[in-house]
């Protein structure tokens, strides 16, 4: 099962959802998105709203994209 819980001091968090690595990094205050191990090019304002991003793409079947 998917642990969304971060706190606000987690600078980085990584798990697997659907078979597929993602992992967000606190960069800054602005939080970055990997998914397959592939730096994401949309940037988020918080953690939760980052991993939301990630794991629509994988349940719609989107491919990582190269940033």
């Amino acid at each position: 099962m998917l642990n969304t819980e971060t706190s606000t001091d987690t600078e980085f968090w990584s798990e697997t959802y659907g078979e597929r690595s993602i992992a967000i990094f606190n960069h800054h205050g602005r939080w970055l998105a990997y998914l397959d191990q592939v730096l994401q090019k949309e940037i988020f304002a918080t953690a939760e709203d980052a991993v939301a991003w990630l794991t629509q793409r994988i349940d719609r079947g989107m491919p990582a994209r190269l940033h």
